[in-house]
C-alpha cells in the first residue's frame, strides 16, 4: 500500500471511538466541495464506557482494525486522521472576551480576531481540564453590538462573546495513546462529536 497524500487526492479518514462501535470513514471531496464516501470500516467496541475510553489495548485494536478495513477498501496506507471526542466530562461555558487595537482607522483582520481567540485560550481552567474548542457567537466594535463579521471594520475596541468547550486532559491522553502511539496515526484534529455531526449535516 502507497501512503496516500491529502492534497493531492483530497482524501480524508475520520474516526469514531464509540461505546458500541469504533468506525473509521474514509471520504474524498468532488468537484462540488462535497465529500464522497469511498470506504467504511466499522468494529464492535469493547474497550469504551460511557463515551470514554476504558481499556487502552482493547480500543486500541478495535481503531487498528478498523482502519485496516478502510485501507484495504481504497487500497492505500492511512496514516493522519480526524479523530471524534465526546463523554460525559465534556462541559461547556459562555465567556466574553476583548482587546484592544493601537489604530482604529485600520481595517480589522484575521489576525485581530486570531488574537481575540487565543486570549481564550488563557482562561483558568478547573485542574485536568483542556479547551477543546472555542466558538465565537457574535462579536463588538466599539460598543457597536450584535455583530457577525467584524472583519473589515473600523474600531478601537474588539470585543466576542465566546461559547468554551473543554474536556478532560486524560481523555484525550487516552486518546492520543491509541490513535498515535499505538497504531502510529497522526491526529489531524480532535473535534467535539456532536459539532462535527452538526456540520455534516448542514
Amino acid at each position: 500500500m502507497n501512503n496516500y497524500n491529502p492534497k493531492e487526492n483530497n482524501i480524508v479518514v475520520a474516526l469514531d471511538i464509540g461505546t458500541t462501535k469504533v468506525c473509521a470513514i474514509a471520504g474524498r471531496y468532488n468537484e462540488h466541495k462535497r465529500i464522497d464516501i469511498l470506504a467504511v470500516g466499522r468494529v464492535d467496541s469493547e474497550g469504551v464506557s460511557r463515551g470514554v475510553i476504558s481499556n487502552i489495548e482493547k480500543t486500541a485494536q478495535a481503531i487498528h482494525s478498523a482502519i485496516a478495513l478502510v485501507e484495504n477498501a481504497i487500497k492505500s496506507k492511512v496514516d493522519r486522521v480526524y479523530v471524534g471526542i465526546a463523554g460525559q466530562h465534556i462541559r461547556s461555558m459562555q465567556h466574553r472576551g476583548q482587546i484592544f487595537r493601537d489604530n482604529s482607522v485600520d481595517e480589522i483582520s484575521k489576525r485581530d480576531i486570531d488574537r481575540l481567540v487565543a486570549d481564550m485560550h488563557k482562561l483558568i481552567l478547573s485542574p485536568g481540564e483542556t479547551i477543546l474548542h472555542v466558538i465565537p457567537q457574535e462579536y463588538a466594535v466599539d460598543n457597536e453590538q450584535g455583530i457577525i463579521d467584524p472583519i473589515g471594520m473600523s474600531g478601537s475596541r474588539l470585543e466576542a462573546d465566546f461559547h468554551v468547550i473543554t474536556g478532560q486532559v486524560a481523555a484525550s491522553n487516552n486518546i492520543n495513546r491509541c490513535v498515535s502511539e499505538r497504531n502510529k496515526l497522526t491526529i489531524a484534529e480532535l473535534t467535539l462529536e456532536p459539532i462535527a455531526s452538526s456540520k455534516a449535516v448542514l
